[in-house]
């Protein structure tokens, strides 16, 4: 997984994988999510990320198992 920003554009990219996008699906005016043939979730655009996210602050913490 990969998490860019693009302070010029204020667009935050989430990519969940590396797979070919088939297709892009609006969930609202600001957000874009790019599928793959199955369905499956390849990425999300976030436009105008700092009005919607907390850009400057990103963490990453991994659950333990059992």
């Amino acid at each position: 997984m990969k998490v860019k920003y693009f302070p010029d554009t204020d667009t935050l990219l989430v990519d969940f994988s590396n797979r070919k996008i088939v297709e892009t699906r609006d969930l609202n005016e600001n957000v874009l999510v790019e599928l793959d043939e199955n369905g499956l979730v390849v990425s999300m655009t976030i436009e105008h990320a700092k009005q919607q996210t907390d850009v400057a602050e990103f963490s990453y913490q991994l659950a333990a198992v059992g």
